[in-house]
């Protein structure tokens, strides 16, 4: 039997059940003190800030590359059926199913109990944005928003590149999106120093945002929702370069749920404006929350199903 075929389905069942691993060598908490170490020695004023950005990416890319790689040879030389399983926990860290429900999930049970506060507390845990000012409506906005994006970079792209090229390749996704979700950002510090970790992660979800606007879509249509307006939301993105990519997926998500994202998000106090995105058929309400977490989870369904099948 070709075990090999048993790897993404099992890491996708050991995600479902047990979800995120919150323990100290988890390979993303690792993979994040290192960017953090190497940082602080290279993001200064005296070199040229996008030159050693690239050299961090070219670090951690090839430090990930040569442990992942290594311990995977090691496991094959000491049996084959290790192999097989250092490569399922491998695909496993790289998932964030659960995790994603049941953040989401906290923060629609805080509002469905009324308590805002504690819904501001768990929703800064899961996004960037500040959140202590916001209302009900900008807490469900801000979660939808999340758990859409969510379903792309921690879902369905990762799926992709473990069928693409197995463990190695997913951990190289998932290096640069941590990348950039640590030095990504548009401030004084990060802006050229995180440019081209930005870039490597648009284009490296480009074709996955592309696959999860599709599979949103399939999810809704599934859901009996509005799964036209779906693939019409996110067809005005469709030509757009890998800038969008975010702006596609939460299209995707707003257009079957007949909701409004989009607008004012405040960053230490400073506001960016996103454009609108779908249209307000209905207003926010909690229940969006839990609609999108269903989608979510059809949507990693749909996708281990298409990973299989080509």
């Amino acid at each position: 039997m070709n075990y090999e075929l048993l790897i993404i389905p099992l890491a996708y069942i050991l995600d479902l059940v047990f979800g995120d691993p919150q323990w100290h060598w988890h390979p993303v908490r690792l993979i994040g003190k290192l960017i953090e170490r190497l940082e602080n020695k290279l993001n200064t004023a005296k070199l040229n800030k996008i030159f050693c950005g690239a050299v961090l990416v070219i670090l951690v890319v090839g430090l990930t590359v040569f442990g992942v790689g290594g311990i995977l040879k090691l496991a094959r030389l000491i049996h084959p059926f290790l192999f097989y399983i250092v490569s399922t926990l491998f695909i496993y860290f790289s998932l964030s199913i659960k995790a994603l429900a049941a953040e989401a999930v906290k923060i629609y049970k805080n509002l469905e109990s009324g308590d805002i506060q504690k819904a501001r507390n768990n929703l800064s845990l899961i996004v960037g944005r500040d959140t202590l000012e916001l209302n009900e409506q900008e807490i469900i906005r801000a979660t939808v928003e999340t758990v859409a994006e969510s379903t792309m970079d921690g879902i369905i792209a990762p799926l992709f590149y473990a069928f693409l090229g197995g463990p190695v390749m997913v951990w190289v996704y998932k290096v640069i999106n941590t990348l950039d979700s640590m030095v990504g950002y548009r401030n004084e510090r990060f802006k050229e120093f995180g440019y081209v970790s930005a870039k490597l992660d648009g284009l490296l979800n480009f074709i996955p945002s592309k696959i999860t606007c599709f599979l949103i879509s399939v999810s809704i249509l599934c859901c009996g929702k509005r799964w036209l307006d779906s693939l019409k939301e996110a067809g005005r993105y469709l030509l757009n370069g890998p800038g969008v990519n975010s702006d596609a997926v939460e299209a995707a998500m707003a257009g079957g749920l007949g909701i409004q994202l989009g607008g004012a998000n405040f960053y230490d106090s400073v506001a960016i404006h996103k454009p609108f995105i779908g249209q307000a058929v209905e207003p926010l309400n909690i229940k969006h929350i839990r609609q999108s977490v269903n989608i979510a989870y059809i949507s990693s369904a749909l996708m281990l199903i298409m990973g299989i099948i080509i």
